[in-house]
């Protein structure tokens, strides 16, 4: 039996495979993790164009600097998503600080604590569908039906093919897990993504 605290192997593996320069390794994490950037990107910047900029950078980090993961510090899915959500929040502050500059209107103190609000929320915005789309796909297809498909947990039930008790178990266990995109430091966030911004 593996110890509790080893990386997966895939992961392990990866990392190994893009210090040797695999073009294939990084295909690989590409197609695994591409939705997975883009969409923390897009949803820091809401531009889809910059989220296009900062895929590619994060992975060209990766590429570039493989040895940067630590499979002992966690999951490189969530050494990616840290990597993605740095790189974007750093894009998000320059561009909104390049436009207070152009436009010199306000105090540039209210011109950074409105940024800094615009960064916070961008921020739990992303921790949300990290952790969202991190989530067991139980609890996420609850959360689906409930919230985007408007059921109820009875209909819920029905839709899942479960008791009803499950369908407002699986409810309240992906909604706590969701209430901890708020928290600085969210449970189940990767490591660096629920601190400091």
């Amino acid at each position: 039996m593996a110890k509790k605290d080893a990386p997966p192997r895939w992961d392990r593996r990866m990392q190994q495979r893009l210090a040797r320069g695999e073009a294939a390794a990084l295909g690989e994490l590409y197609d695994r993790f591409a939705s997975l950037v883009h969409g923390l990107a897009h949803r820091v910047l809401g531009d889809e164009r910059a989220a296009d900029g900062i895929t590619r950078e994060v992975f060209a980090h990766v590429w570039e600097h493989p040895d940067a993961y630590d499979p002992r510090q966690g999951p490189l899915r969530s050494w990616v998503a840290a990597l993605t959500h740095r790189l974007a929040v750093q894009r998000l502050r320059a561009t909104e600080t390049a436009a207070l500059t152009r436009g010199g209107t306000g105090s540039p103190q209210d011109g950074t604590e409105e940024l800094e609000r615009k960064v916070r929320r961008a921020s739990v915005a992303a921790r949300a569908d990290y952790i969202v789309h991190s989530m067991p796909a139980p609890l996420r297809a609850a959360l689906e039906l409930a919230y985007v498909q408007r059921r109820d947990y009875r209909q819920a039930a029905a839709d899942l093919g479960v008791t009803e008790d499950e369908a407002r178990r699986r409810l309240r266990l992906g909604l706590q897990l969701l209430s901890t995109a708020h928290n600085a430091a969210a449970p189940g966030a990767p490591p660096g993504y629920g601190g400091a911004v």
